[in-house]
């Protein structure tokens, strides 16, 4: 390789370049947009497809999930690690889930930990990795054969009620609380995530005729409250506890909440969305605006799982409402596309729904991002909308912004130590810089340095993962993506997704190019 310092424009700020891109073009591509995907493992949802899978395939069936979102310009997944008191990974705090083993307790075979191999595959892309945790649900059933007998059902019978042929943790045990803060605790400090997330799952969804009976948890903790009150008390001390493990071990991982799609209606407060459904506030006892209020959250995803006009909830109403409504969050909005084709609501059967619903909501400016339920919907089905989305919004890639309560100035730039090309690849060599930590680098490319716009989300070329090797990383683009460029800029983006100023690259000026080493015949 050859070194190339006078090539380098460092420490260049953009503003001054790139001002030939239409700002029409950049508002219909925005280049900061969360595009997430829940990825559920409760019963085999999404992933693994059967809990008999071996592990060959159900890590071929992964990549596959990773590979086909990738190629959507998708940035984030968010995987269901804990959803029925079980893992997806070796703790001493819950049993291996059936549904990644077919046997609860049972680990895989051959074995692997399978949350730090899908973090890192899921890095190795460029996506962010969202943790996402059901606290409450304890089971799924009532068959208790089913269970291992480290389950905290039999560990910890007094922590559990019995609702709707489910059992559930008790929110309002001090114990409950904190054994649960300790299962999302070790997975803050073992692992490489990018957030922690939680769903709607609060004190559960009601069952007609059903009480959940947590009458002595009230009796003794109640402390004058009214039961409402109490338990979206009990609710709002857990998320809080949650936010400060969280920051008080890795302040760079997110916090995230993906509530129901309905705070409260307007029919019985004055701030509620003009809607007529069940509520967080009144029937699951969460209260997302406080959470916001307290910056106890990172972002808000709410679940807007209704079609643009839906007569009881509509989407468009609601996406206005959260707009108005969210404070010190990142603000991304819940897509139901497990409804394309199977909802009586008949809007569902239109191809135009869900990209609608994604122009409609890039329209508020405080509204950046979407996520998808579930995996599969875009998966071996609906490929006319899958290819509306790659030819229309999703043409470009995106990069997640940092989150309200993270951003951050990146004082480091790129400095290129040396650069070369074979016929296969562009090879950087980037001096690590000394006050950043680098998750990724970011290559974006056009055809002149003056040219050059990182705000253009059309000129990014890969987001790619970088290491430290001893003061230098390296960074390695194939060559079919940056052939068709005669200047480049790199960028840092750092643990909390804050980016760096760029350094412009002339690939017009003379660099070594060298040859592939030869394959050697003895080995």
């Amino acid at each position: 390789m050859h070194k190339n310092q006078h090539l380098i424009f460092s420490t260049i700020f953009l503003l001054f370049f790139g001002w030939n891109a239409s700002s029409q073009e950049k508002a219909k591509h925005p280049k900061n947009e969360f595009r997430g995907v829940w990825i559920a493992t409760v019963v085999n949802i999404d992933w693994p497809k059967t809990a008999i899978d071996n592990v060959e395939k159900e890590k071929a069936d992964y990549l596959e999930i990773l590979e086909a979102y990738k190629k959507l310009n998708y940035n984030a997944v968010i995987v269901q690690v804990r959803s029925v008191g079980d893992a997806l990974y070796p703790t001493q705090l819950a049993p291996w889930s059936r549904f990644l083993t077919g046997k609860e307790g049972q680990a895989p075979s051959p074995y692997y930990d399978t949350l730090a191999w899908m973090i890192e595959e899921a890095h190795n892309r460029g996506f962010e990795f969202h943790a996402w945790m059901n606290p409450y649900r304890a089971t799924f059933d009532l068959n208790k054969n089913l269970l291992s007998p480290t389950h905290d059902v039999f560990k910890h019978p007094e922590w559990m009620i019995e609702y709707g042929g489910k059992l559930y943790y008790d929110p309002a045990l001090p114990e409950v609380q904190t054994h649960l803060t300790k299962v999302v605790k070790e997975v803050v400090d073992k692992y490489d995530i990018d957030a922690i997330h939680f769903d709607d799952y609060f004190y559960p969804y009601a069952v007609p005729g059903k009480v959940f009976n947590d009458t002595a948890s009230y009796k003794k903790y109640g402390a004058g409250l009214s039961l409402a009150d109490w338990r979206r008390a009990n609710v709002s001390n857990f998320v809080h506890a949650i936010s400060t493990t969280i920051k008080a071990s890795k302040p760079w991982v997110q916090f995230g909440i993906s509530p129901f799609g309905v705070w409260r209606n307007k029919s019985v407060d004055p701030r509620g969305s003009e809607t007529q459904s069940m509520s967080n506030y009144d029937d699951l006892y969460a209260d997302p605006l406080l959470w916001m209020d307290q910056s106890w959250i990172d972002y808000i995803l709410p679940q807007l799982y209704w079609s643009m006009n839906n007569r009881v909830a509509s989407y468009s109403k609601l996406v206005k409402w959260w707009s108005e409504n969210s404070k010190n969050t990142a603000v991304y909005i819940g897509h139901a596309s497990y409804k394309i084709r199977g909802d009586s609501d008949k809007s569902w059967n239109y191809a135009s729904e869900i990209p609608t619903q994604i122009d409609f909501a890039r329209s508020f400016k405080n509204v950046s991002g979407s996520a998808y339920f579930s995996s599969k919907w875009f998966m071996t089905k609906n490929f006319d909308i899958v290819r509306l989305l790659e030819e229309n919004q999703y043409k470009y890639p995106a990069l997640p912004a940092a989150v309200p309560n993270l951003k951050r100035i990146i004082i480091d730039t790129p400095f290129v130590n040396e650069y070369g090309k074979d016929s296969l690849r562009y090879l950087f060599n980037i001096k690590t810089p000394l006050n950043t930590k680098v998750r990724y680098m970011v290559v974006y490319g056009a055809e002149h340095i003056s040219k050059i716009d990182i705000n253009d989300a059309r000129q990014i070329v890969e987001k790619v993962r970088v290491y430290d090797n001893g003061g230098a990383m390296s960074l390695s683009v194939p060559a079919e993506k940056l052939n068709q460029y005669k200047a480049a800029a790199v960028t840092f983006i750092d643990y909390y997704a804050n980016e760096s100023t760029p350094t412009i690259i002339d690939l017009k000026k003379t660099f070594k190019t060298y040859s592939p080493a030869q394959p050697n015949e003895n080995r």
